[in-house]
């Protein structure tokens, strides 16, 4: 096994155990950490929630024998953090094991650290081996660095069709379901590993929609629909108080409980303007539910950077055609009569 290989094969691992904290560790990013001394794992820890332990204080904090560290090696998919929060710096806890090499995934994106963290072990002589499965660790942590690169949050679009391309019956009196148990339970799924999840005025009023995770486990997202004039009735589930809620509307209304309003311009800027109030509002990433009219703008001003297409076994024959959408298709997979295609955004 060559060096490189080697260090791949700690590095996955790492990313293996950063990804058990999806959904739970926000603001912070996912981390992964892996101790490795003479070729073999004495120790491994993983961030699994905000306020709790990093991942390399959880995985240096598992070794009784502190001696061990003087000549092992560091693996962390992200740069050491090196300021304080809810918990002190990582860089600190390495430099005082006397840790001697470190191996990081990628750079962390924001102010607080960006380099930061390198550029302070380097100067305790400790050796920095960089950009480790990059673009693995990167992707890992896609939410946190569009929010920290685009000032924005990540934005996933979501819909079911059925097979001949329609998302919903032109008439209908009661709502009706285009895809499988599975595929509607995994969308439960991937509520909860987001903050927020947006749907337009028309969804609520059709489906009178919870938008919430009942059929998974986890938190909740922030729910966020349009109404410019407050018209929803206020009996619909989506202002039950149950979840944080944000209503953008061109009316001036008190918050509530759990229920925020704000004022905004219905203009052409609309899109744009609400996604950078998510950004003050430190929401690193939104997955958008539909209806159509809210799908094709986000296509239309190219604010978007991942696609989530569910392509079912029936056919409407008529109704509401679903959007069309270009990006790069990253896999397909079959999900019971459903097919599911993950596409990603990319300049044409």
């Amino acid at each position: 096994m060559n060096k490189k290989n080697y260090k791949d094969i700690f590095m996955m691992r790492a990313i293996q155990l950063a990804k058990i904290g999806l959904g739970f560790t926000y603001p912070n990013p996912m981390v992964g950490c892996v101790i490795e001394r003479n070729g073999f794992v004495i120790s491994e820890g993983w961030h699994y929630k905000n306020g709790m332990n990093h991942a390399e204080v959880e995985a240096i904090n598992k070794i009784k024998n502190k001696h061990l560290l003087i000549d092992s090696t560091l693996y962390v998919t992200l740069e050491p953090c090196i300021h304080f929060g809810k918990t002190p710096p990582c860089v600190d806890l390495i430099i005082k094991n006397n840790i001697p090499r470190v191996v990081i995934g990628i750079k962390d994106p924001s102010d607080k650290v960006k380099g930061l963290g390198i550029k302070k072990l380097k100067e305790f002589g400790i050796e920095i081996i960089e950009n480790v499965l990059k673009n693995k660790c990167r992707n890992l942590n896609k939410r946190f660095f569009t929010f920290h690169e685009k000032n924005r949050p990540y934005i996933i679009l979501k819909w079911a069709q059925s097979y001949d391309g329609f998302i919903d019956k032109k008439y209908r009196k009661k709502k009706i379901w285009i895809s499988s148990i599975y595929s509607r339970q995994l969308t439960h799924k991937w509520r909860s590993e987001e903050n927020s999840i947006l749907v337009g005025r028309k969804t609520v009023l059709n489906d009178n929609p919870k938008l919430n995770v009942r059929d998974w486990f986890g938190k909740n997202p922030i729910r966020i629909f349009f109404d410019k004039k407050l018209k929803i009735p206020s009996n619909y589930f989506i202002l039950d108080k149950s979840q944080p809620t944000i209503v953008f509307t061109e009316k001036n209304k008190k918050n509530e409980i759990n229920t925020e309003y704000i004022h905004i311009s219905f203009d052409r800027e609309i899109l744009k303007n609400m996604i950078y109030i998510l950004y003050q509002k430190k929401i690193q990433s939104m997955i958008v539910e539909g209806g159509k009219k809210i799908l094709e703008s986000f296509i239309k001003e190219n604010i978007w950077d991942e696609c989530r297409i569910f392509i079912c076994n029936v056919l409407l024959k008529k109704g509401l055609k679903a959007p069309e959408i270009g990006g790069k298709v990253l896999k397909i997979m079959d999900l019971d009569q459903d097919q599911l295609f993950y596409k990603n955004f990319y300049d044409e």
